[in-house]
């Protein structure tokens, strides 16, 4: 899995002893997907992009702002999100009935999501095959499209769906 922020050209040369995590140049990436690196965006980033690959709701990420003494409201949070969503810096997963939520991995995939606990985890993109599409309207494009496998527990004594 990458990161667009992964796939940009070195910002940074740095030495580090071998095996430390290269440390995340926020600034250099926001610069590079041309977002203006404000002073709460580079807060957000740091935050964002500093625990790896993951999922987020706007939510999540205020309640870790909260935390870290950051100084942003939910829209100003949810703002910047869906700028680096703009950009192309994370991708913006709807799920009916749940809040937007923002994957840091930009790569070509797709999700599971679990009713239950609203929680969501990558499945590979080899794992689903999609055929048919339809041609789309002139002067358009299939830019990608999006899996979201939604999960719930299994009734106790039900048989699986594909039994």
């Amino acid at each position: 899995m990458t990161f667009a922020y992964e796939r940009m050209p070195a910002l940074v040369k740095e030495r580090r002893p071998a095996g430390e995590p290269k440390p995340l140049n926020v600034r250099g990436m926001l610069n590079h997907f041309g977002i203006r690196p404000t002073r709460q965006r580079l807060a957000l980033a740091t935050l964002l992009f500093a625990k790896g690959n993951r999922h987020v709701t706007a939510e999540a990420l205020l309640a870790e702002a909260r935390i870290a003494r950051v100084q942003a409201s939910y829209a100003t949070i949810y703002n910047v999100l869906k700028c680096f969503a703009d950009a192309g810096l994370v991708r913006c997963l709807a799920v009916e009935g749940h809040p937007m939520i923002f994957d840091t991995n930009t790569s070509p995939h797709h999700h599971f999501f679990f009713e239950d606990s609203a929680e969501i985890s990558d499945l590979s993109f080899g794992d689903v095959s999609i055929s048919g599409l339809p041609s789309p309207p002139e002067g358009y494009e299939i830019t990608k499209v999006d899996v979201v496998v939604r999960l719930r527990p299994r009734k106790k004594g039900a048989q699986p769906a594909n039994a």
